[in-house]
């Protein structure tokens, strides 16, 4: 999709239905699935916000932009995941968190963007955190300044995320699940699953 027409599309994506947890839950492990809204309000989850941010790359495509986290000793280590983080006392909303968490990791200013929309809020059970995406784009590729926190950071276009065959599983072994079947993504060779995956179909149905 060219950036043109995914501006021109902006108005629509501010008034269209959220496909919500049912499109969340087509991306979703199984070990998601057990968790129900009151069984997520009785672990008193901690508040987040990532962001989902778009772009045109050189030829003009919509890209959006993922982050390989850094290697630690943690639940979440060298996952793909969107720039964010947890809501601080000095945020004013969880959009703002979105937009400070953006900066922080990289570097991107939020006088250069703007925010579409929030979509449905996911829950994480590994780190018990409800993330709240937001959907954002800026008018041009940003320059990028990664702090600590984040490996690298890749861009996907819109094309790749739309095109059902970059749907898949794999096979897993983490801190906290050993040989588990996930559905994932599979975009520029990296491996895109949990979390991410679920707020990235919600948004890819939103989009088509």
């Amino acid at each position: 999709m060219k950036f043109n027409d995914f501006l021109n599309n902006i108005q629509q994506l501010k008034s269209a239905t959220l496909g919500g947890l049912e499109a969340q839950f087509r991306l979703a492990p199984k070990m998601r699935l057990q968790y129900s809204a009151e069984k997520i309000a009785a672990s008193n989850p901690k508040k987040a916000a990532v962001l989902a941010l778009f772009y045109p790359n050189e030829t003009n495509e919509t890209c959006f932009l993922l982050t390989q986290r850094a290697s630690y000793n943690g639940t979440h280590s060298a996952q793909i995941s969107f720039p964010g983080g947890k809501i601080e006392d000095n945020d004013k909303n969880l959009e703002e968190t979105a937009l400070r968490e953006t900066f922080e990791e990289v570097g991107i200013q939020k006088e250069l963007i703007t925010v579409i929309r929030e979509i449905t809020d996911v829950y994480i059970p590994p780190s018990n955190f409800l993330a709240s995406p937001f959907m954002a784009y800026t008018p041009q590729k940003p320059n990028l300044k990664i702090n600590h926190e984040v490996a690298h950071t890749f861009d996907v276009t819109l094309k790749d995320l739309l095109d059902d065959t970059n749907i898949s599983s794999i096979n897993i072994s983490t801190s906290y699940a050993k040989n588990v079947e996930v559905p994932c993504f599979k975009l520029n060779d990296y491996i895109v699953w949990g979390a991410t995956a679920m707020i990235l179909n919600e948004i890819k149905e939103l989009l088509k």
